[in-house]
């Protein structure tokens, strides 16, 4: 399903990080693009310095901090985490020319412009806390775990999973995700009944504020109670019931996670599960139910507040303005079309939209304060139909600790991020295995009055209870003529990617092959050029190390 939060995040500065007056425990996790760090790096490479000036700077920074210790800081980083460091190492002693040191001894090298001037700290402290988030996605496998045992073992041992979800556990329920050949921006360009010059328009919020009649003509056709979870969301459930999940940690806007009953999850990119007036001065919230009528009436929902005071309004006495002798206002005029910019006077001021967060605007607060808390405790992490493409969401990875563990069960693989057991094909079929093999059973769908109403939370129970009872039947009618079990995952090329039914490995078995022909080379040429071949590939070796 749709992760909409991409303009929520590009673009923001983000707060700084900790000083005396912002605790550590108030960074945030967002906006942890490195676009301006590396814009920056290019400017200084862009200006010519002799080797003696450089040599002098990076002396200057080794003197502060060693390499030695710059090694054990970055290892405490990626088992602490960003909070921790820049409390233990940073607020002790937040010095301007400190934290240059720092930045340089990790490898980060400024323009002169910041280098030699009085930096503010509220200018330094960013960059830095950039730089950490880089560090820290450098995650590395851990060599331990490879195989599928591996995961099922960890699956039935820990206690303190975190599931982070995204539109490949939906699709199967017929919710189109956004930007495949069939996902709903194609399916809104192709279409062309909308009169949008861009398909992401639907979900921008100055879009919305201007024409929010156009979304309520759409909206109908993503609204929960059209859809029943799938097994991928009854899997999160298992493990809520178990009382092994920690949070599922959602990108889907969807709310399937509450259809199926999962209580402990968080909606990174908001949901239909409750409703908010625009007017930030009205503060109304309502629950998804409470507009779903609206949405299937392709009308646009009012603010019951808000029309209660214009209904006050109108009711007050009017003051007569002031003339002047030419019968013009008193009041000063302004040239400019200010109602143009005013987003008061738009259509879209004063109604209610659902809780999803649009292009143009941050995530909640409540993203932060969950991850902080969780990173703590979490034992193990599956990353369930999502190729973790959106920040800050897929910068979990990074800022658990790294000797947490990580499956991935999704249809193709991540190469940009470091997992350890990757679980490839349709994430229905992969828990249907895992829960085989477990002797765990799906349990059944409780879904949220509070989300689709009444009506629809009994029609949705009864169709994941004649869809259960079909599949049983089917799954019993099969085992008896067949008399076979379902076919086992293939291993690809002894790596710790595992071929299920409907997977799609692209060029992941093209890459160990030249990763295996590498290997052969450097036994040849007894290990010359290894560091240089290591730099070079550094993205490929991260995410996929030698086999096991």
């Amino acid at each position: 399903m749709p992760t909409m939060a991409q303009a929520g995040t590009n673009g923001d500065a983000g707060p700084s990080a900790p000083t005396e007056a912002q605790p550590a425990a108030q960074v945030s996790y967002q906006s942890m693009d490195s676009e301006e760090l590396s814009a920056l790096e290019e400017m200084a490479e862009c200006e010519s310095e002799s080797d003696t000036e450089i040599d002098r700077l990076l002396d200057a920074a080794a003197d502060s901090f060693p390499p030695e210790t710059i090694s054990l800081m970055v290892k405490d980083l990626k088992q602490r985490g960003i909070v921790s460091f820049l409390s233990r190492y940073v607020v002790p002693d937040p010095s301007p020319i400190r934290i240059k040191h720092l930045l340089l001894a990790l490898g980060v090298f400024l323009p002169r412009s910041i280098r030699d001037s009085d930096v503010p700290l509220d200018i330094l402290l960013p960059i830095l806390k950039t730089a950490l988030a880089r560090i820290l996605r450098r995650r590395e496998k851990l060599p331990q775990y490879n195989t599928v045992d591996d995961a099922l073992q960890l699956l039935s041992t820990r206690r303190r999973i975190m599931v982070l979800s995204g539109a490949g556990i939906s699709v199967s329920c017929g919710i189109p995700d956004f930007r495949s050949k069939d996902g709903i921006y194609s399916t809104l360009q192709s279409e062309g009944k909308y009169e949008l010059d861009d398909p992401q328009d639907m979900f921008d919020k100055q879009y919305f504020l201007s024409n929010p009649s156009m979304f309520y003509s759409f909206a109908h056709r993503i609204f929960p109670s059209n859809f029943v979870p799938s097994s991928a969301h009854r899997f999160i459930k298992l493990l809520e019931d178990r009382g092994q999940l920690l949070r599922n940690y959602s990108q889907n806007i969807d709310t399937l996670e509450q259809i199926a009953g999962i209580e402990k999850v968080l909606q990174c990119h908001g949901s239909f599960a409750s409703a908010s007036c625009t007017d930030p001065s009205c503060g109304y919230t309502c629950k998804g139910s409470g507009i779903a009528a609206d949405i299937f009436a392709q009308r646009v929902p009012k603010c019951p507040r808000c029309e209660q005071r214009k209904v006050d309004e109108a009711k007050k006495p009017s003051k007569k303005k002031r003339k002047l002798g030419n019968g013009k206002s008193w009041r000063p005029t302004d040239d400019s079309d200010e109602d143009e910019t005013d987003e008061t006077q738009l259509p879209g001021f004063g109604i209610l939209k659902p809780d999803i967060t649009f292009f143009g605007e941050k995530l909640e607060d409540k993203f932060d304060h969950a991850l902080l808390a969780d990173r703590e405790h979490v034992d193990l992490l599956i990353v369930m139909g999502t190729s973790l493409k959106v920040a800050p969401v897929s910068e979990i990875l990074g800022h658990i600790p790294h000797s947490t563990p990580v499956i991935l069960i999704n249809k193709t693989p991540v190469l940009h991020l470091a997992t350890d057991i990757m679980l490839l094909g349709d994430c229905d079929r992969i828990v249907q295995y895992l829960c085989r093999k477990l002797g765990w059973h799906l349990p059944s769908v409780q879904p949220s009055q509070d989300v689709v109403g009444t009506p629809a939370a009994v029609e949705v129970k009864e169709k994941v209870e004649l869809l259960d009872h079909a599949v049983g039947k089917a799954k019993e009618l099969v085992e008896a003529e067949a008399k076979v079990e379902q076919a086992e995952p293939e291993r690809l090329m002894g790596s710790h990617a595992w071929l299920f039914e409907g997977a799609e490995p692209g060029r992941l078995p093209a890459l160990l092959a030249e990763m295996e022909d590498d290997d052969e080379g450097d036994d040849d040429e007894d290990g010359v050029g290894d560091e240089a071949k290591e730099e070079a590939d550094e993205d490929k070796h991260t995410s996929l190390p030698p086999h096991t």
